[in-house]
C-alpha cells in the first residue's frame, strides 16, 4: 500500500479534513447572501415534519444549513473513505449520520444498505428529519426508488432541496458536483413536498420516482438561476398551495385506511 493511501486511511488525518471541511462550508455559508425560495420556505416544512429531504449528490455541501436549529435531523452517507470525511463534517455541523450505502438499481443489499434503511425508517417514525441524496450511485440526476419506497413506508413527504451559489468550482465528476465559494450571492429552493401513498405499487412507485427526479431537477436549475441573477424568489401559487394539501389530505387518508389501529388513535 503507498504511502499516501496508508495517509488518507489515517483516523487522524480523516478526523482532521472532516474538521476542515466543516470550517469551511461555515465559512461559505455565512459570508453568503442566500435567498430562500418560496420566502416562506419553513412554514411548509414545520407544518409537515418530519420530512425527507432529498439532494442531488455533488450539490449538497450546504445541505446542514438548511435546516433549522431546532429540527432533529439525521443524513445518510456511505460508509466509503470519501464518506468517513463527510460523515466527520456533518456531525461537526450537528447532524446526526446514518451509515450506509444508498439505493442502487432498487437493490440495498450492500454495504449496509438494508440497516441504513430501516435506520431512516425509525429516525422517521420517531420524528426526526431524514436528508439524503436521491441519485443512484454513480449516475448523475438520476433518482433512485429507494427515496420513493422510504416516503411510502414511513408516510413523511419527500421535499426536494437545492442550494446553489454564483462563485463556485464546477467540478468533472460523475456526479457534476460543484465546489460552493466564499463571498456568494446564493440561493435555496425548495420544490413542492411529494407524498407517496402508502399503497403505491410498482407502476405508481415508478411514476413518483420519476416525479421526484423532475422536480429535483427543477429546484436545482431554478436556484442557479436565483444565485445568478436571472430570477427572483417567489410564493407557491394559491393552486399549488391547494395542491399540496390536497395531496397531504389523500395520503394521510389512505394510511389511516390501510392501519385501523392507527386511525383509532387519531
Amino acid at each position: 500500500m503507498s504511502f499516501l493511501k496508508r495517509l488518507a486511511r489515517s483516523e487522524r488525518v480523516r478526523s482532521a479534513a472532516g474538521s476542515l471541511l466543516a470550517g469551511y462550508l461555515r465559512l461559505v455559508w455565512r459570508t453568503g447572501r442566500f435567498k430562500l425560495d418560496p420566502p416562506n420556505i419553513y412554514d411548509y416544512a414545520d407544518a409537515n415534519l418530519p420530512v425527507i429531504f432529498a439532494m442531488w449528490h455533488g450539490q449538497h455541501f450546504l445541505s446542514p444549513f438548511v435546516r433549522k436549529p431546532q429540527y432533529r435531523a439525521a443524513v445518510l452517507i456511505s460508509r466509503s473513505a470519501d464518506g468517513e470525511m463527510n460523515a466527520i463534517a456533518a456531525e461537526k455541523l450537528g447532524i446526526r449520520t446514518i451509515r450506509g450505502s444508498g439505493d442502487h438499481k432498487g437493490q440495498f443489499a450492500r454495504k449496509g444498505g438494508v440497516s441504513a434503511y430501516f435506520e431512516m425508517v425509525d429516525a422517521l417514525n420517531d420524528g426526526e428529519t431524514v436528508a439524503l441524496t436521491a441519485d443512484v450511485p454513480k449516475i448523475a440526476r438520476r433518482a433512485g426508488l429507494g427515496i420513493v419506497m422510504l416516503s411510502k413506508q414511513t408516510g413523511r413527504p419527500i421535499l426536494p432541496i437545492a442550494v446553489a451559489t454564483r462563485r463556485r468550482i464546477d467540478l468533472k465528476s460523475w456526479d457534476k458536483a460543484s465546489v460552493n465559494l466564499p463571498f456568494s450571492a446564493g440561493a435555496v429552493v425548495a420544490g413542492p413536498p411529494i407524498w407517496v401513498p402508502s399503497d403505491a405499487d410498482a407502476e405508481t412507485l415508478e411514476r413518483f420516482r420519476q416525479a421526484v427526479e423532475t422536480a429535483m431537477n427543477a429546484a436545482t436549475a431554478r436556484a442557479y438561476d436565483i444565485a445568478e441573477g436571472r430570477a427572483e424568489p417567489a410564493p407557491w401559487s394559491p393552486e399549488v398551495v391547494a395542491e399540496l394539501e390536497a395531496a397531504r389530505d389523500r395520503a394521510s387518508a389512505r394510511r389511516l385506511a390501510a392501519d385501523p389501529a392507527r386511525a383509532s388513535h387519531a
